[in-house]
């Protein structure tokens, strides 16, 4: 079972959220929070699995309950947002948080992207591209990779980045789905990073991958 907290300051889309999810058979809503501090305090007593939040919310706004409650807990962030070319999303990603919807997504497509956080994936939503976060990223300053990367985790790291998932790694690397996702979780422990959602933000903010390339 898939517990979620779900977090807006907008009651109608809180509970419409709620009863969505409520309605599957594998996830149970835990708490609903209107406000970011409110978020953090059900987060720390309820411990879920995802929490599904708003960027914009009064009190505490949800890219900064969402840095509180990832530092804490093992939950995994998923944000809502009203505009797909929102300047906060970028901020969200580097905060914690595993992917991003728009509010006005379809209930199928809110039920599936919360699975998928749940399993660890990272999920953009179709709207919000690439290009954006890479515009985001080229405006930051940026490291060098670590030399204790090998060269495949490197290339593995490359194409996260590109949006490819473990299938087409596989394929394009010819090897199999398998041997990527070990290869995936090892730059994650090496690199100290949560999820692919991390992965990508960091291959952009290292260099690696090169915004519009």
């Amino acid at each position: 079972m898939i517990s979620v907290l779900v977090a807006d300051d907008q009651k109608s889309v809180r509970h419409g959220f709620a009863a969505a999810l409520n309605a599957q058979p594998d996830i149970t809503v835990v708490g609903t929070a209107a406000d970011g501090a409110e978020a953090v305090r059900l987060a720390r007593e309820s411990r879920p699995d995802v929490a599904l939040m708003d960027i914009r919310m009064p009190e505490l706004n949800g890219i900064e309950a969402v840095r509180q409650i990832v530092a804490e807990l093992p939950t995994r962030a998923l944000m809502i947002t009203t505009f797909d070319l929102d300047d906060y999303v970028y901020d969200a990603l580097s905060a914690g948080a595993s992917g991003f919807l728009l509010k006005d997504v379809r209930v199928k497509d809110l039920v599936e992207s919360v699975r998928v956080i749940a399993r660890g994936d990272a999920l953009l939503a179709p709207q919000v591209t690439r290009r954006l976060i890479a515009e985001f990223a080229r405006q930051r300053p940026r490291s060098c990779p670590p030399a204790d990367l090998t060269p495949r985790e490197l290339e593995v790291l490359r194409l996260i980045a590109k949006g490819r998932s473990n299938a087409e790694i596989a394929g394009e690397l010819v090897v199999t789905e398998h041997t990527v996702k070990t290869h995936v979780a090892r730059l994650l422990a090496k690199l100290g990073l949560r999820d692919r959602a991390q992965a990508i933000v960091y291959a952009y903010e290292s260099g690696l991958v090169v915004p519009y390339a």
